[in-house]
C-alpha cells in the first residue's frame, strides 16, 4: 500500500511540472527569438547605397524683372472754370469731345456783366463831359494869368480840377475794361488743344467763380502712371527705363522713362506714385487705356535649384550634399533669396562646385551611401 501510494504522489509531482513548464518555456523562446532577430538586424549594416539624382552647384546670371499694371494720362492736366458767377446758358462739349485751343466750351447769361458793361461806359461818357469843362476853364486861366486879370490862386485850383477829371477819366475806362473782361469772361473757352476727361456743370445750373466744371487733359506728351509698392525700390533696378505695353493690345509697345516718384507713400495703399514718360507712343496708347510696365533689376549671379532639391534642418531650409570623397548625404542649412515658380534661389550656405541632391532625398539619413548617375563608381 505504501509502495503504491508513493508512485501516485511523484506521478502528479511530475505533471505539476509540465503544466508550469509548458506556457513559461514557449514565452521564453518567443522571447529568445525575437531578440535573437533584432540582434542580427543591429549587426546587419545597410550596404545598399540609395540611387538620387544629383546636380553640380553653378552660379548663373540671372535678371529679375517686375511688371505693373498702371495706366496711360496726359501729362499736363488741367480744371477750368468761369473767372465770374452766373447762370449756364449753354454746354457745347460733353466728356470725350476733343477741342481745340480756343474752342468756347460752355456760357454764362450775360444779363448781369452787360449792365455792368453798359454802366461803366456811361461813368466813362460822364468823365469825358468832366474833362472837357475842366479844360476849358484851365485854358481860360492861364490866359488870364498871362494878363495879370486872375490870381495865382484861381490858376492853381483850375489846373488841380484839370488833373482830378483826367484821373476820373482814365479810372472810369479801367472800371469800363473791366467789366468788358467779366462780359468775355461768361464764355469758358480752352485753353490748349485735348480732350474733356470730366465734366461738372448743366445748363440753367448757376456756377460759382473758380468752381471747376471741366477738366481738359491736353494733346502731346503722355506718361504712364504705376501705383508701386514701396519694397520693389529695395531692389537694384538696372536704370530708369521701362518697357511698357498695352494689357489689351500686347503689339501695342514703347519705351518709357522714370519722370518723377512722388516723395511720400500713400497711407491708403502703402503704394507710391511713378510717372514714367512714354516715347513716342503708339495711337493706341489712347488715354486711360490700361497699360503693363516692366523694369528689369541689374543682373546678378545667383545658384537656382529646382524645389524638390529644398529639405529641412528643424525649421530652417536646407539641401542635401554628397561627400565626393565618401559619397555620402549630408544636410547642409542654405540662405533662400527668394522663390520663383519652378525654382528656388539660394543665397547662402553653397559653394560653386558642390553636388546636390535634386531628387529622391526625401528619404535619405546623414551619412547614408548614395549613388548617381554619372557617379564612375
Amino acid at each position: 500500500m505504501t509502495h503504491h501510494a508513493t508512485n501516485h504522489t511523484e506521478i502528479d509531482r511530475a505533471a505539476r511540472k509540465r503544466k508550469l513548464r509548458g506556457p513559461g518555456a514557449l514565452a521564453a523562446a518567443l522571447v529568445a527569438i525575437a531578440l535573437s532577430g533584432c540582434n542580427d538586424h543591429a549587426a546587419a549594416p545597410i550596404t545598399r547605397a540609395a540611387m538620387v539624382r544629383t546636380e553640380i552647384v553653378q552660379p548663373r546670371d540671372r535678371q529679375a524683372s517686375v511688371t505693373l499694371t498702371g495706366e496711360i494720362q496726359a501729362r499736363f492736366r488741367a480744371d477750368l472754370s468761369f473767372r465770374v458767377s452766373g447762370r449756364v446758358l449753354a454746354r457745347y462739349v460733353d466728356v470725350g469731345a476733343h477741342v481745340e485751343a480756343g474752342e468756347i466750351l460752355a456760357v454764362l447769361d450775360p444779363a448781369e456783366q452787360q449792365a455792368d458793361v453798359d454802366a461803366a461806359a456811361a461813368v466813362v461818357t460822364a468823365a469825358q463831359s468832366q474833362l472837357r469843362v475842366a479844360m476849358a476853364t484851365f485854358e481860360r486861366q492861364k490866359t488870364l494869368i498871362a494878363s495879370g486879370f486872375t490870381t495865382r490862386t484861381v490858376y492853381d485850383q483850375a489846373q488841380e480840377g484839370l488833373r482830378t477829371a483826367e484821373g476820373a477819366l482814365e479810372a472810369a475806362k479801367a472800371a469800363l475794361g473791366t467789366s468788358k473782361d467779366a462780359l468775355g469772361y461768361t464764355a469758358l473757352r480752352a485753353e490748349a488743344a485735348g480732350v474733356i476727361t470730366a465734366r461738372n456743370l448743366e445748363v440753367g445750373q448757376v456756377v460759382q467763380a473758380a468752381q471747376p466744371v471741366f477738366s481738359l487733359a491736353q494733346d502731346g506728351e503722355r506718361d504712364a502712371v504705376f501705383d508701386v509698392y514701396e519694397s520693389i525700390f529695395f531692389g537694384d533696378l538696372e536704370d530708369s527705363r521701362v518697357s511698357l505695353a498695352l494689357v489689351s493690345d500686347a503689339g501695342a509697345t514703347a519705351n518709357g522713362r522714370v519722370r518723377e516718384v512722388s516723395p511720400a507713400i500713400d497711407a491708403k495703399s502703402a503704394t507710391i506714385r511713378v510717372k514714367v514718360a512714354i516715347q513716342d507712343p503708339p495711337a493706341a496708347m489712347t488715354l486711360g487705356s490700361a497699360a503693363a510696365g516692366t523694369v528689369k533689376a541689374k543682373a546678378q549671379q545667383q545658384i537656382a535649384l529646382p524645389w524638390s532639391a529644398l529639405a529641412a534642418m528643424g525649421s530652417k531650409p536646407a539641401v542635401w550634399t554628397v561627400d565626393p570623397a565618401t559619397k555620402t548625404a549630408a544636410l547642409k542649412p542654405v540662405t533662400i533669396a527668394g522663390y520663383e515658380a519652378r525654382e528656388v534661389l539660394i543665397k547662402a550656405g553653397l559653394k560653386p562646385g558642390e553636388r546636390v541632391v535634386i531628387d529622391g532625398g526625401k528619404l535619405l539619413s546623414v551619412g547614408q551611401a548614395v549613388t548617381y548617375e554619372g557617379d564612375p563608381s
